[in-house]
């Protein structure tokens, strides 16, 4: 007997970095439970090239990085997705698409890292704060037993690890 795999989906605004992030943590993370897309409202049309470069330095196969439409993920003929989740603050304001499969939603916001300034050290630490925040609001995610919590329990799971506040681990 073999499990479902859930469908998920990452929204940003743009598609160019923190989305992007989060579906390769959780095809990585999640292999095998989830299947992770990303799309924005207002795709880019290219991915960041410092989320490109922190991915690789993370050991992660690139080769799904691509900045796309919502739109991907709305139709007809879209997937029926599980969860959808809101990286950052833009898109969580932003009147969704119906999604396919009546799926659970949560606002997981953090920072834009491609608005840092300062030194190519103080930018680089801010992809490398972005990429541990979403880290680690998806292996918590990833740890929940689904099959055993009602919609109710695991919305409230899913809320509280967007409100979640991220400490730097020493």
């Amino acid at each position: 007997m073999t499990e479902a795999v859930y469908n998920v989906l990452f929204l940003c605004t743009g598609n160019s970095t923190r989305s992007i992030i989060a579906e390769a943590i959780m095809n990585r993370i999640g292999q095998g439970k989830f299947k992770a897309v990303s799309a924005g409202s207002s795709p880019m049309g290219q991915v960041n090239p410092r989320a490109i470069e922190l991915l690789k330095n993370l050991n992660f196969d690139t080769a799904f990085a691509r900045s796309k439409s919502w739109s991907e993920f709305s139709g007809p003929d879209a997937p029926e997705l599980d969860f959808v989740f809101t990286v950052c603050d833009n898109a969580a304001g932003e009147v969704c698409p119906i999604w396919p499969g009546q799926p659970m939603t949560a606002h997981w916001g953090v920072p834009d890292p491609s608005n840092a300034a300062g030194t190519e050290a103080e930018i680089n630490l801010a992809y490398m704060d972005t990429y541990r925040m979403l880290n680690n609001r998806i292996s918590i995610f990833c740890s929940l037993p689904l099959a055993r919590l009602d919609r109710l329990s695991l919305q409230k799971h899913l809320d509280d690890i967007g409100l979640q506040k991220d400490k730097v681990k020493s």
